[in-house]
């Protein structure tokens, strides 16, 4: 019993002299770069194809009450598109980063909604908001409703979006929670969203149906986004046909 004792206390002894192995911290999160692939349309192809503006509206838009109304509405046979500022719609389905008491101004509707009902999710739907018809110009008569399919571009990155929501007359320049966290800029409803160079555009008589389904609209946004910048694989230029409009018997 002594010897096993006496072992016993110098185990001991040479584990207390044994240089103790602390716990790594814990590392950061990696932040990973956006992946594009080989063949996706980049950010400056479609910028390239909207360098130039058609106008069809009948005047311009503001980027915030009280601005100087600068920014025109332009279109060509298969797509309206604007330059403007990112304000962020938190709206619709609350949710732990749109709620009432993340956004003062927070609205529980959308002026679409999902196919059960309820309200479309800023957080979860990348979707664009197009100012309510008015005499500036009226975006039903362009083919654009609930459901169009939209590219979002901001500096070299693009989100493929619905149209979800409808805003102010006088106002243009407005997408959800989830298109600007997908782009890089800051979704916080009070101080996020960014103040220029933001392009939305909008492919004229499209439609993803159930409008939530995320998945669709980037499937159908690369699709027609390949065919607007002249790549194989989307639909014929044919297939949109043109209002009957003076303003677009030129193009």
């Amino acid at each position: 019993m002594v010897c096993v004792k006496s072992l016993t206390l110098v185990a001991a002894s040479a584990a207390l002299l044994t240089p103790t192995t602390l716990p790594a911290p814990p590392s950061r999160p990696r932040v990973e770069p956006v992946a594009v692939r080989d063949d996706a349309v980049r950010a400056a192809d479609l910028l390239a194809k909207v360098r130039d503006c058609t106008r069809v509206s009948r005047g311009r838009y503001r980027r915030d009450a009280g601005a100087p109304a600068r920014i025109p509405v332009c279109g060509t046979r298969e797509v309206v598109y604007w330059t403007a500022d990112m304000d962020i719609d938190c709206d619709g389905r609350p949710g732990r980063r749109c709620n009432r008491r993340t956004d003062p101004l927070f609205s529980s509707a959308t002026a679409y909604a999902q196919s059960n009902g309820r309200a479309l999710s800023a957080e979860r739907l990348p979707f664009i908001v197009v100012p309510a018809p008015s005499r500036i110009w009226d975006h039903r008569d362009h083919g654009v409703r609930g459901g169009s399919v939209a590219a979002v571009v901001y500096g070299d990155r693009v989100q493929y979006a619905v149209v979800g929501d409808i805003g102010p007359r006088r106002v243009i320049g407005e997408a959800s929670y989830a298109t600007a966290k997908a782009l890089g800029i800051r979704p916080d409803p009070r101080r996020g969203g960014a103040p220029s160079d933001v392009t939305y555009i909008v492919f004229r008589n499209s439609r993803v149906k159930p409008i939530e389904d995320r998945d669709a609209a980037a499937l159908a946004g690369e699709r027609l986004a390949r065919q607007f910048v002249g790549r194989p694989g989307g639909r014929r230029p044919d297939a949109y046909p043109l209002p009957v409009e003076a303003g677009w018997a030129s193009r």
